[in-house]
Parts: C-alpha cells; structure tokens; sequence
C-alpha cells in the first residue's frame, strides 16, 4: 500500500526536469536542444538586466553634476568601482546557488533582488541632499547584478553537450555584457540629456535620472515573472559546497582566474571607467548644456557594445582552434592596443577642464583613442568567450566526459569568474590612484601596469597550454 508520504514525494514537480542527457545524440536531437535554447534565452534576458543595473552607475556618475551633486575625479572614479568589487565577491556564492536551489529558482531570486538597487538609485538621485555615503551604499548593492553572471553561466554550462559549450556559454555572456553597453546607449535618452551620437537632444526640462532606475525596477519584475514561467531547474544539478569548494585546490584553477583578470576583469573595468575617462580628457563643461570637446555619452556605450559582440566570437574560435591559441592571440592585441592607446594619451593636454582651447586640442587626438580602445575592447571580448571555453575542456580532459567534469567546471566558472571581475574594481580605481597628486598621470601610469600584466598573462597561457612541451598537465596536446 502506497503511503501519503510516499505519493507526495513521487509526485512530479513542476520546472524540474529528473531526466537530461545531453551528451547522447538521439535525446538532445528529440528533446535536449529545444529546452536548452529556451532556458538560453530567458538566462540571457535577466543575465543582460543584471549587467545593465550593475553598470547602471557607470555613465550616470558622469551626469551626477548636472542633478546637482559636487564630487571629485576620485568619488566618482570609486562610485563606478564598488560595485564592481561587490559583485565579484557575490559571484561565488551565486555559483553555489544553482545547485543549491536550482538554476530556475535561483534566477527568480536574483531577478527579483535587483529591484533593491533600482529603486535605492532612482529615490537617491532625485533627492540634491544625499550624502555621498549614501551613493556608496546604494551603488554597492547594483552589485547584485554582477552576481547573477557566475549563477546563469553555471546553470547554462549543465544544458548544453561538451562540443557546443562554447557557443551557448559565448551567447549567454555576450547577452550579459550587452546589458553593458545598452544602459550606457539609453540612459542619457532616458533621463532627458543627448546620447546617441546628438541624435537624442537634451530635454528642456533638464536631467531626471530617476526615470532610468524606474524603468530598470520595472525590468526587474518582468525578468522575474519570465523566470518563474519559462525556466527549468535540473535535478541531475546537486552537489554539496565542499565539493563545489574543491576546485580552489587545482592549480588550474587560478591560472585561469589570473587570465580571466585580464579579459574580464578589463572589459568591466573598462566599460565603468570609459565615460569618466572621456569626460574628464575630452570634455569641457562649458559653455552648457553640452560644452565643448567631445561629449562623453555620445560614445561611452561603444566599448562595451564591441566587447559584448566579440565574445560569441571568441567562444566560436575557440570551438575551432581551441581556446588556448585564441586566448594567446586576445593577450597579444591586448598589448598592442592598449599601447596604442597609451600612445594617444601621451599626446594630450592635461587637465581640459582649464580651457576650451586645450578640449579643442584634445579633441583632435579622440578619433585615435577611441579606434584603440575600442580594439582593446574587441580582444578582450575574444578573451572572454575563449576563457570561458577553456575552462570546462580542462577539468573534461582532467575527468573524463561526465557529471563529475561538469560540476567541477560550473564550480570553476563561478570561482574564475568571481576573481577575475575584481579586476573590474582595481581598474576605475588605477585611474585616479591616491598616491598620485595628477590624476592624467595615474591614467598613463594604469595603463602601462595593465600592459605589463597583459604581457604575463601570454606568457602563462604559453606555457601552461599552448606550448607542446607543458605535457606534465597532460593538457598541451588538448583542443583546449
């Protein structure tokens, strides 16, 4: 006789799915890849507001001074910092969540969470008497959207078979990371100033934006709302912390994160400071609304836009190559351009503010910097999406195809991942580093250190996996 107990724990569960395969061919022909694309899709729809709400303070601190605030280079630079630094430490616990609460219920409890930023940003910024510590706090907590990038991409690395984790784990990162480049395109539409190139003019009403955090909170519900309908949890997804937690002891492990520093940790890095480093180069306030020089957000969503488009690409190369090769050849234009752009710089007048004459000057030099850096942006985005494909060929190679492989490279991926963001944090803060008085000398001096760190990291990716004498890992030989 069957028990009440016993029927209610066979029942079946609604968004749980008990039986996934997708390594065999017949069932991810039959079944598999139409439930994948679908959790692909909605993964990168909250994946992409998540990254929208943390970048969300990097262009509205360069607008800051139009709503009335007064803040230095330097609180404004670590404004669009700190939630880069707290949404690399949530990335590891975010990863244990999948299979703690299941992928689905996790991305509702996210979604939902960002409604906390949103709201704290649009009642701040109305409000001309908010201390600045109050910024700080609130902008800590659009971390919670840097969070939510180790969460999909774990989750996504289990729907998907060895031979096409590339592609889905580059589609859903690029999704995330064009949130990036969205919210610096439409905020300034958004909140009433120009954008797009001064085809959107300045509203005669002035800046608002609290409008933007409103808009975001309402996206946030929606994403919610979609993950709680359209989202599956996967049962075959369980493992307990100290498991997850044993990744930190392969080697592997680190030297990834370290590469990962400087593909990631530049593409955010650089998203977050790219508007205040325009405007404080190119940019003289007057005379109003729109000043002269160069207009920081007319380009300030370009970087982000081309790192985001770069990625799928990566993890596609890599699908071919192999991820190590392209991840040497993303190092490689790394150097290159990011010396191009120091070359640029040491070409400016500091200090534009001092003088319309000198932004006049500066200007001239903009066209060069922006095609550099926007060639810095596309190697990172190939840096990323062939990273992201390494890391689960190395713990295959490592164990063999199976359950155990893919739980150690979702855990890998939130640990590698919640590492490399924190390069998110240390860049904006290179820029106006305390121990330098002249903040256009920090910028030069920054980008000469991310040049000697870029330079590293090849010689890493070198020597652990590219060259054909490092066999002690049995991994040079790898398509890895």
């Amino acid at each position: 006789m069957t028990t009440t107990v016993e029927r209610a724990t066979t029942r079946p569960r609604p968004h749980w799915i008990d039986d996934w395969r997708p390594e065999e061919p017949d069932f991810w022909a039959q079944t598999g890849h139409r439930v994948a694309r679908r959790n692909l899709g909605w993964s990168i729809f909250a994946e992409h507001l998540g990254f929208s709400v943390w970048l969300i303070w990097s262009v509205s601190s360069a607008l800051l001074a139009a709503m009335g605030f007064d803040f230095s280079a330097q609180q404004l630079f670590f404004l669009v910092a700190l939630p880069n630094l707290v949404g690399s430490l949530l990335r590891l616990p975010y990863t244990f969540a999948v299979p703690r609460f299941g992928g689905r219920n996790w991305t509702i409890i996210s979604a939902a969470m960002l409604l906390i930023p949103t709201v704290g940003f649009a009642i701040a910024v109305q409000n001309p008497g908010t201390p600045y510590w109050a910024f700080c706090l609130i902008a800590a907590t659009a971390g919670f959207g840097g969070g939510n990038f180790a969460s999909s991409m774990a989750n996504i690395n289990f729907f998907y078979p060895a031979e096409k984790k590339g592609a889905a784990l580059g589609l859903n990162a690029a999704g995330g990371n064009l949130g990036v480049s969205i919210i610096q395109l439409l905020l300034p539409v958004f909140v009433g100033s120009a954008g797009i190139f001064g085809l959107v003019k300045a509203s005669e009403g002035g800046v608002h934006l609290g409008t933007a955090g409103w808009i975001y909170a309402g996206l946030a519900v929606a994403a919610t709302i979609a993950a709680y309908l359209f989202m599956d949890n996967l049962s075959v997804v369980r493992s307990a912390p100290r498991e997850q937690l044993a990744v930190v002891k392969e080697p592997h492990t680190w030297v990834m994160a370290l590469l990962y520093i400087g593909t990631f940790g530049s593409f955010i890095g650089y998203s977050a400071a790219m508007p205040l480093l325009i405007k404080l180069n190119f940019w003289v306030a007057d005379p109003a609304p729109l000043g002269t020089g160069i207009y920081f957000a007319y380009f300030a969503f370009l970087g982000a836009g081309v790192g985001s488009a770069t990625r799928p690409l990566g993890g596609w190369l890599a699908d071919r190559l192999g991820g190590a090769k392209v991840t040497l050849a993303a190092f490689v234009g790394m150097i290159v351009f990011t010396l191009a752009v120091l070359w640029t710089l040491l070409q400016l007048t500091p200090n534009p503010q001092a003088s319309t004459a000198i932004a006049a000057d500066n200007k001239s030099w903009f066209g060069w910097f922006l095609v550099f850096f926007l060639l810095v942006f596309a190697a990172t985005g190939i840096g990323n999406g062939s990273v992201y494909k390494m890391i689960p060929a190395i713990f295959r190679a490592r164990l063999g195809a199976g359950r155990a492989a893919t739980q150690q490279a979702s855990a890998a991926l939130g640990v590698v991942g919640a590492v490399g963001a924190l390069g998110g944090f240390l860049i904006p803060i290179a820029f106006t580093a305390p121990w330098v008085d002249n903040a256009f000398s920090a910028t030069k001096q920054a980008f000469v250190i991310f040049t000697v760190y870029y330079v590293l990291c090849a010689i890493a990716c070198f020597a652990v996996y590219v060259r054909r004498r490092a066999t002690a890992t049995s991994l040079a030989g790898a398509t890895i």
